[in-house]
């Protein structure tokens, strides 16, 4: 899920780490929504911007109401670990890809952790609050200067303008809740995050 490659310069190691491969993602969409919880979104800006990712939504295809797969969005269709990104009520909404090509699903990310590059964020949110910066889809995105030009890169690799490395997930506790905000909905919970982590969008 990610390692460590290390090289040698004149003057000292490097490490380099590397993004989540795209087998991580090539898997059902509730397994990768809750997995990917503290990890770290990297996306490369004015300056690179981190943060760790608290909260989650996991989509399903033709059989969710609440899939955009079933609003024809094609790109669902797609190869695992590409981005798909698209507007509600004025904000841009940022997913992954999940399981084999020709098997509809996504994850959400609904919030993150603000880690590095929070100046930048806070100028684009235009708010001092730091917990108020990321908690939710549409704020992460804005601080993240995150839109449609974004859509369908690939987030295993490390060439890509935004791509998905390992965190530290020990003594996480993972919630389930159902999800925010769609008018019908399956049977079981499909929304993850962080317990206690001040910038999940709603306990």
């Amino acid at each position: 899920m990610g390692f460590v490659r290390g090289s040698i310069t004149k003057d000292r190691w490097l490490l380099v780490i590397m993004p989540l491969p795209k087998k991580f993602f090539n898997r059902d969409p509730s397994v990768v929504a809750k997995e990917i919880l503290g990890c770290i979104l990297v996306k490369k800006d004015e300056k690179i911007l981190k943060g760790r990712i608290v909260e989650t939504e996991a989509y399903y295809g033709m059989s969710d109401p609440a899939s955009r797969a079933r609003k024809g969005a094609k790109i669902m269709w797609e190869d695992a670990g590409i981005t798909f990104i698209y507007m509600v009520h004025g904000n841009w909404l940022f997913n992954i890809i999940t399981m084999p090509k020709g098997s509809p699903s996504g994850i959400l990310i609904r919030a993150v952790e603000p880690l590095q590059g929070i100046d930048l964020m806070k100028k684009r949110r235009g708010v001092k609050e730091l917990k108020d910066l990321t908690s939710g889809p549409g704020k992460f995105t804005k601080a993240f200067g995150i839109d449609k030009s974004y859509n369908g890169i690939k987030v295993y690799r490390r060439d890509s303008p935004i791509y998905i490395e390992k965190g530290n997930r020990k003594d996480i506790e993972i919630v389930e809740r159902f999800r925010i905000g769609v008018k019908k909905d399956l049977p079981i919970p499909l929304r993850f995050y962080i317990k206690g982590n001040e910038f999940v969008s709603k306990p």
